[in-house]
C-alpha cells in the first residue's frame, strides 16, 4: 500500500514538473523569437522611467524599438521570469540590439554616449545630445 502511495505521489510530482517547465519555455521561446525578428527589442513597463531613459535614447537615434510592454500583458510576469534566466537580471529595461544582448537603461545611455549603440546599429551620429 505504501508503495504504491510513493508511485502515485512521484506521478504527481513528476507531471507538475513537466507542467512548469513548459511554461517556462513557451514564454522562453517568445523572448527568443522576438528577439530574432525584431532590429531593436526593449522589454519594458509602462510606468518605469529606467525603461522611458532607455526608449529616449532610441527616439533621439531616430530609430523605432520594438518594446514590449510587460505590464500591460498577462504574461508579463512569466515573460520576466524567462528574460531572467536567458541573460541573468530580473529587471527592466532589458534592450536587445541584432539578437545581441545590451543592457538595461544604464547599459543602453552608456552604448549611446560611447557611440558604440550608432555602430551596433550601423548608423552615423552627428551630435549626441546629454539624455
Amino acid at each position: 500500500m505504501a508503495v504504491k502511495f510513493l508511485i502515485a505521489l512521484i506521478l504527481v510530482i513528476a507531471a507538475s514538473l513537466c507542467w512548469v517547465s513548459s511554461a517556462d519555455s513557451s514564454e522562453a521561446a517568445f523572448v527568443k523569437k522576438t528577439i530574432s525578428a525584431h532590429k531593436i527589442v526593449i522589454f519594458s513597463k509602462s510606468y518605469c522611467p529606467y525603461c522611458r531613459k532607455a526608449k529616449s535614447v532610441f527616439k533621439e537615434l531616430k530609430e523605432v524599438p520594438f518594446v514590449v510592454e510587460l505590464d500591460e500583458r498577462d504574461d508579463g510576469w512569466n515573460i520576466q521570469d524567462a528574460l531572467s534566466e536567458i541573460v541573468g537580471r530580473r529587471t527592466v529595461p532589458q534592450v536587445f540590439i541584432n539578437e545581441k544582448h545590451i543592457g538595461g537603461s544604464d547599459d543602453t545611455v552608456e552604448a549611446y554616449q560611447s557611440g558604440k549603440l550608432a555602430k551596433l546599429l550601423g548608423i552615423e551620429v552627428e551630435n549626441k545630445d546629454d539624455l
